[in-house]
């Protein structure tokens, strides 16, 4: 079961659930942040120094060594751009994916980090990623490698965590390597693949965070499940076990009606794939084993969709087959 970040608040950042489908991830951790531990104090003042060197793995998601921190540290936050990006730029609540590394300013111990197992999805949100990662990322462009030392107060607060080895009083020192960044108007980047099944609805293909049309077919629905790419990403395949990022859009072939969307809400949608197949089978398996970067069309036929039991009150009724558009961001 892979362990999860230890920078992640108790309760994870879902934004959007389709018909119980939460938000919630299968994997554990022997320690996690409280989102209570710093959600009432003030921003912190940024302060360029001291921060202690990275000695080895200088390059750009190289796996990094850090001396230990000299002297006393700083009682404000402390950041600097050691590498600096060209990418997009982050924006509080936006998503970022990173490798890192964290450890204790006075021993140098290190008690996460990321570059041994897959990078971290993670929103920069309130009582959803310590707060010195929230305030000390924000500006920063993707591509970037961030230094920062956090003290308790923009950390995990003067209770520490005990199962992680950090004391109430420890300030912390990351190195942030920031991959990538996402907000409500990101896009798949992929390239287009031709739509030529007259059977099967049109998705469009325009990438500027928009929602795409989808031209559904006078036409009797597929009686077995599609999924087929319109624009083909060059990431890696989505694993079952994994959680992802999304755009999408969700429609009822029957009535062309939305039921759903992401699109223009100002919203992600971040779910795992084990738990969208306990909500809606079709959709779980149609992302899988498709490539990140891409936006694909899935059409789930009423037996691996809702079948004779829709949400009530929407626009979903029993046998419906269900047009999925879906940007897939990221996964980890």
């Amino acid at each position: 079961m892979r362990r999860r970040s230890l920078l992640l608040a108790a309760v994870p950042a879902g934004l959007v659930t389709l018909a119980g489908c939460g938000d919630n991830s299968s994997s554990s951790s022997k320690a996690s942040a409280s989102p209570s531990a710093s959600a009432s104090v003030p921003p912190p003042k940024i302060v360029d120094g001291p921060l202690p060197a990275i000695t080895a793995g200088t390059k750009f998601d190289e796996k990094p060594t850090v001396a230990k921190g000299s002297g006393d540290p700083s009682k404000d936050l402390a950041v600097r751009t050691v590498i600096a990006g060209s990418g997009k730029t982050v924006a509080e609540n936006d998503f970022i994916q990173a490798n890192y590394l964290g450890q204790i300013w006075s021993t140098a111990k290190v008690f996460d980090q990321s570059y041994d197992r897959t990078p971290l999805l993670m929103q920069l949100a309130a009582g959803s990623i310590i707060d010195g990662w929230r305030y000390g990322l924000a500006g920063k462009k993707a591509g970037s490698r961030v230094l920062m030392a956090v003290p308790p107060t923009w950390g995990y607060g003067s209770s520490g965590n005990a199962q992680a080895g950090i004391k109430g009083t420890d300030t912390l020192v990351f190195v942030v390597d920031v991959l990538n960044t996402f907000n409500s108007k990101s896009s798949s980047t992929g390239k287009e693949v031709a739509q030529s099944d007259a059977a099967l609805p049109k998705v469009g293909t325009n990438t500027d965070g928009k929602a795409p049309s989808i031209d559904i077919p006078k036409a009797d629905p597929p009686k077995k499940l599609v999924s087929n790419y319109v624009l083909e990403g060059d990431g890696p395949e989505v694993q079952a076990a994994q959680t992802i990022l999304c755009q999408f859009k969700g429609e009822v072939w029957e009535s062309g009606k939305v039921f759903e969307q992401t699109y223009e809400s100002g919203r992600l949608a971040q779910f795992s794939v084990a738990q969208m197949q306990e909500a809606l089978k079709g959709l779980a398996q149609g992302i899988t084993g498709k490539k990140v970067g891409s936006r694909i069309l899935v059409v789930t036929p009423p037996d691996l969709a809702y079948g004779n039991n829709p949400p009530s009150g929407g626009v979903v009724q029993k046998g419906s087959t269900l047009v999925f558009s879906v940007d897939i961001l990221a996964a980890m």
